[in-house]
């Protein structure tokens, strides 16, 4: 019995890390695709767009995507433009957008600098 426990404890860390980095991974990815998705938007628009819906309503997304660390698709952080760089200088849109959680990832940077 005593095997048994010491080999869990041992496997629980390893399986707990291992969820973290599959949502890191989801992060890295939902993170791109959104990036992209506002790339392609201001390119095809001319204008940036001015909130994550506009990309579902266009086609450039199917939804908006969660959020893994913070489980939902409300949290992202939106990083509009600078108007005085803006594609459209009378609508400024979104440029950016990054996690809204305050967690920081294995690496050691904190979720809301990727």
């Amino acid at each position: 019995m005593a095997i048994i426990v010491i080999l869990i404890s041992v496997a629980v860390p390893f399986y707990q890390k291992s969820i973290i980095r599959a949502k890191e991974s989801v992060l890295h990815n939902n993170l791109f695709a959104m990036r992209n998705a506002i790339d392609e938007y201001t390119y095809d628009k001319q204008k940036a767009p001015q909130n994550l819906q506009d990309l579902v309503s266009d086609g450039y997304l199917r939804a908006v995507p969660k959020d893994p660390i913070t489980d939902s698709s409300d949290t992202w952080k939106i990083i509009m433009e600078d108007p005085n760089n803006a594609v459209s200088t009378t609508d400024p849109g979104i440029f950016d957008v990054k996690s809204g959680s305050d967690k920081t990832s294995l690496e050691g940077t904190p979720y809301s600098e990727w």
